[in-house]
């Protein structure tokens, strides 16, 4: 998508408060990589991403800012805990799944706009197979008014099932069988998926009968989107494209990245696999090929983004080599009292937005004074100075912990208004706010 680097600052603000320095930096990384993208190849393949680093504590925004960015460019995304790695060894889950899951990730998205360019044919493949099931044909030899008259009926039905006019309506309807079957368990090596598709192929090819099924034409729908889709579209040209858009213009985020740094206070042997998780991150990181079963992907120009804490560790307990493939440092800030206000109150789909618009579901509706917002805010700050940190997250719990008993009982505000006041929020939080051991356990 071509958009400059304040376009990109703009959008994330709609959705994230503050945190100006991280949205600049990643806003820059990408407008990179879309100035990248129209150089000529030689060039091109000189240009490495800038890769970066976020560094601040949980709920203050990191993985949010990567997730918008990537749902806003549609670029293939996915968001691993670098932890992980450590807990099952190195007879486990191996580092190079992780762009196996982008590749997954990729298709999903390309064969998601292939199926929406393919809309309309996708849609009257359905609409076809329906109708024949509810409109017998014609027997041979009719007269050419009654073709005409059958001709009317039919598009008169395909208008109605189009419309969902005819969805209760029970059809037989014949399944081709789907021996198709994908292994998308990205722990496995290539050669071993493709082993296990093969033996699911033979086995499906062994009972290949159409499968007769008494369903309802809103069910039969959704199955025969499947097989529409299937018929339809070039899945070859698709994972073609979607291994050139994850090499191109994938992003893997790295989280809790600080777990896998060695720090001094567990230098030595006390904790080996993290330093060889580390060996095993370098080479994706700085580029190598990978195998996967829908072809071999480079990961030169796969945008990394790794995010930590670093409460016990520092960037710089990370060993050397690794460090440096993160050029790019930001630092968030934890979020204040004010911070936490706006979060609230002008944030495009804020926790008050997606209370109102849920209890407005049992026909109430729910409104909040701007006192009682700034009293949320201020004890959830408070909550998070003096138990964990958790920065926006503990809004969750804390707006739960208000509005657990209006929830419940929402039946008995059914067409009226309810107002939260100041008062109300002093009344089921104060107590649990002042008392440490209620606040650790209940926020």
């Amino acid at each position: 998508m071509n958009m400059t680097p304040k376009e990109i600052v703009e959008y994330l603000d709609k959705y994230i408060i503050s945190q100006k320095n991280a949205k600049k930096t990643i806003a820059l990384a990408l407008r990179t990589r879309y100035r990248r993208m129209q150089l000529d190849d030689e060039m091109r393949q000189e240009i490495k991403p800038k890769n970066i680093l976020m560094i601040g504590s949980t709920g203050v925004g990191k993985t949010e800012i990567s997730r918008r960015l990537a749902k806003m460019m549609k670029v293939p995304f996915i968001k691993v805990e670098a932890s992980k790695y450590t807990e099952v060894g190195f007879v486990g889950r191996d580092v190079e799944s992780m762009i196996r899951d982008l590749v997954v990730n990729s298709i999903a998205i390309v064969k998601a706009e292939q199926e929406e360019k393919n809309h309309k044919k996708i849609e009257n493949y359905i609409v076809n197979r329906i109708t024949e099931k509810l409109l017998p044909p014609l027997p041979e030899g009719a007269s050419e008014s009654k073709k005409d008259d059958y001709q009317r009926l039919l598009e008169a039905m395909e208008r109605r099932v189009d419309s969902g006019e005819m969805d209760n309506k029970i059809i037989e309807l014949a399944i081709e069988p789907n021996i198709s079957v994908e292994f998308n368990d990205t722990n496995l090596p290539p050669e071993m998926a493709q082993v296990q598709e093969s033996f699911s192929k033979i086995f499906a090819g062994i009972n290949k009968k159409d499968t007769k099924k008494e369903i309802s034409v809103k069910d039969a729908k959704v199955l025969l989107r499947q097989e529409a889709s299937a018929k339809l579209l070039d899945m070859t040209s698709i994972n073609a494209e979607a291994l050139r858009r994850a090499e191109n213009g994938g992003i893997i985020f790295l989280d809790e990245i600080d777990k896998i740094a060695l720090s001094e206070k567990s230098q030595g042997r006390n904790d080996p696999s993290k330093e060889g998780v580390q060996r095993d991150l370098l080479p994706i990181v700085e580029g190598s090929s990978v195998s996967t079963k829908y072809g071999t992907i480079n990961t030169d120009h796969i945008l990394f983004i790794a995010a930590g804490a670093f409460h016990v560790s520092k960037p710089s307990d990370l060993i050397p080599e690794l460090h440096g493939r993160f050029p790019l440092r930001v630092e968030l800030e934890s979020l204040t009292e004010d911070t936490l206000y706006k979060i609230l109150t002008q944030t495009q789909n804020s926790l008050l937005k997606q209370y109102e618009a849920l209890l407005s579901v049992e026909g109430m509706t729910l409104t909040f004074d701007d006192d009682a917002v700034k009293a949320i805010a201020s004890l959830a700050h408070r909550a998070n100075e003096t138990a964990e940190d958790i920065g926006a997250r503990r809004l969750h719990t804390v707006m739960e912990k208000i509005l657990e008993e209006i929830s419940f009982n929402a039946d008995e505000y059914k067409d009226k208004e309810f107002t939260v006041t100041k008062e109300l929020v002093h009344e089921r939080l104060d107590e649990v706010v002042e008392d440490d051991d209620l606040s650790r356990y209940i926020l």
